[in-house]
């Protein structure tokens, strides 16, 4: 599973510490999202960070072929 939060965050110019502040997500979580270290994200903290964002779980997550 491969996830757009990079280029999402990118495309909206902001940082890793915006979505902290925004969402309360914890910055280590969010960090381990951005350079998709994480496997197995938990759903709630996909569906903030989706809606943080303005696009769905399935926009912020894509499966690898």
């Amino acid at each position: 599973m491969k996830n757009n939060f990079r280029i999402l965050l990118a495309k909206r110019r902001e940082k890793v510490s915006d979505v902290h502040k925004a969402t309360g997500i914890s910055k280590s979580t969010l960090t381990s999202l951005y350079y998709e270290r994480t496997k197995h994200p938990d759903i709630k903290t996909l569906q903030k960070v989706a809606d943080y964002l303005g696009v769905t779980v399935d926009e912020l997550l894509s499966v690898e072929d």
